[in-house]
């Protein structure tokens, strides 16, 4: 599976730094609309809605992004398939229907009929078919969408309502990629009329329009008169209700909120905890929160020292960390305990196994370490063979709070951890050649294949070394078991391994929050962003 390790790779990374930025995009899968929107008048249309994002757009062309654009980019288009907010499983969107092949590696698309482009160009196979060669050609030079798309072998359109992907092997997780803003189709004669200005001049078939893009003031929409395609979950299958969307770039958070409180903007998205908790009983904001999907906060252990050779002793660090703890410190109580290495909001969850794992107990974390040799020495720390149990926690200042939890945490036990926190360019060089005991990582995706670059030997996220011939087995199997039940209980058994083996320690799962003015109702979380195709304006 070289061509998905490939994908992978830069794209989950990049993502990864994003999160610890705290500018994650694109990954939620839960759907939560407070109860207060959806009271009241009947919807209206007409008036402009504005928004503040965290960071401002490379690029509109999808293709050319390096994965910044996503929330601009993804107003503008559609996909394959959609994400069901309440059964997180893959649907037709733009297709009408799919099929895969026995072997998994033929996928056969039916594309709905009567869609149009922006420019009024009819949107057909052979649309996708130029979209994906383009991305695959390497004189186009894309970025992370030739990526997500290197899975493909060949891409056919024999007739207009017919698509066919052949991929190289069968990877069950390109569903996903089949839902995403990058893989959304584009006009090629759109493209070929604006040349190098196409990037400023993106045409889709999406809700959303373009009208502008004023670098330091933001993007301008206008709703698309032609849309009447939108997914089930939409109240309003037509239009969007608003004649206008703003998306404005402001990167500090405490600027953004008071952005919202002045009027200049209705929507704040990534707004602290801190900050969203202070809104939540004002009847003049609204504010919705997500469960991020994917792998929450984890302490790694690297599995290279002698220390964690012992399974013993990564089951006293389990024991030692005071989750609960954590999560009221860090995220004021909004977080939730994590039990496995997977979110509940993503495929494939167990939530059995929340009483299978590791509870806090120092008292029997002491014993363990005791049976594995570990004695506490004259001045309070474990030594074995005249060794102290030192430790250096690889981190960044963002991750400090909990840093310093775990080190008082892990010292009650006599086992003496120290800080080095680095700068996000710095911390990434280190990680990645392994100069580190322990250090903390998470990650968004919404598809628990995200396992595998963790958890597999040859995975690009796999930072504590894991080698494990059974996980291997299982998440090999994950990626390439097609069947959506059948692929679920497979990560049941990652999920329950990965606790056998106490390979790492879960920490916490936690939520992205958007305030909202209550002046604009019916703001709802698809499973990649918001979305304003339901909203509209009180006066």
């Amino acid at each position: 599976m070289k061509k998905n390790k490939r994908k992978t790779y830069s794209v989950f990374w990049r993502g990864f730094v994003i999160l610890c930025m705290i500018l994650v995009v694109g990954c939620s899968t839960q759907t939560t609309v407070p109860a207060a929107q959806q009271e009241g008048a009947e919807p209206k249309t007409g008036g402009t809605i504005t928004v503040a994002y965290p960071f401002e757009p490379d690029t509109l062309d999808a293709h050319m992004s390096v994965a910044s654009a996503g929330v601009y980019t993804w107003l503008l288009g559609g996909s394959l398939l959609y994400k069901d907010p309440a059964t997180n499983e893959y649907k037709p969107s733009l297709a009408s229907d799919y099929k895969i092949s026995e072997d998994g590696k033929t996928w056969t698309f039916t594309i709905r009929s009567g869609i149009t482009f922006h420019d009024g160009t009819p949107l057909t196979a052979k649309s996708f078919k130029e979209t994906f060669d383009r991305a695959l050609n390497p004189q186009t030079k894309a970025k992370t969408a030739a990526e997500l798309m290197a899975p493909i072998k060949s891409v056919k359109a024999p007739d207009d309502q017919t698509l066919v992907l052949e991929l190289h092997e069968p990877y069950a997780a390109f569903r996903d990629a089949l839902g995403n803003y990058l893989t959304q189709p584009l006009s090629l004669k759109a493209i070929e009329k604006a040349g190098e200005s196409y990037g400023r001049n993106p045409v889709g078939v999406g809700p959303w329009k373009i009208e502008s893009w004023k670098t330091g003031e933001g993007v301008t929409y206008v709703r698309n008169e032609a849309f009447q395609w939108g997914e089930p979950y939409y109240e309003n299958q037509g239009p969007p209700r608003a004649n206008k969307l703003i998306i404005k770039a402001i990167a500090d958070s405490q600027l953004r909120m008071s952005a919202l409180e002045s009027g200049a903007i209705d929507v704040a998205t990534e707004v602290p905890v801190k900050d969203a908790n202070r809104y939540r009983n004002n009847p003049k904001y609204q504010v919705m929160e997500y469960l991020r999907p994917g792998v929450g906060l984890m302490l790694e252990m690297n599995l290279t020292r002698p220390e964690f050779q012992d399974i013993q002793v990564r089951k006293a660090i389990n024991m030692l960390v005071n989750k609960e703890a954590i999560v009221q410190a860090v995220t004021q109580g909004e977080g939730e305990v994590a039990h496995t290495a997977l979110s509940p909001s993503t495929l494939g969850y167990d939530k059995s196994l929340e009483k299978y794992g590791y509870q806090y107990h120092v008292n029997e974390a002491k014993k363990l370490l005791d049976e594995a040799g570990w004695k506490v020495n004259g001045s309070g720390v474990r030594e074995k063979d005249g060794k102290t149990f030192s430790l250096n926690l690889l981190s960044t200042a963002d991750l400090d709070k909990e840093a310093q939890l775990l080190q008082a945490m892990l010292g009650e036990a006599g086992i003496n951890m120290k800080i080095q926190n680095l700068e996000i360019a710095g911390y990434m060089q280190e990680v990645v050649k392994g100069n580190f005991d322990v250090t903390l990582i998470s990650g968004v995706y919404d598809d628990p294949d995200i396992l595998y670059f963790y958890f597999h030997s040859s995975g690009p996220y796999n930072l504590s070394g894991v080698k494990d011939d059974k996980l291997d087995a299982l998440l090999l199997k994950g990626r390439t078991t097609m069947q959506t039940d059948a692929r679920k209980q497979v990560y049941m058994d990652v999920q329950k391994h990965l606790i056998e083996q106490a390979y790492v320690v879960p920490i916490y799962y936690d939520k992205a929050f958007t305030v909202i003015n209550s002046r604009v109702k019916g703001v709802k979380w698809t499973s990649v962003m918001p979305t304003y195709n339901d909203s509209w304006i009180e006066n």
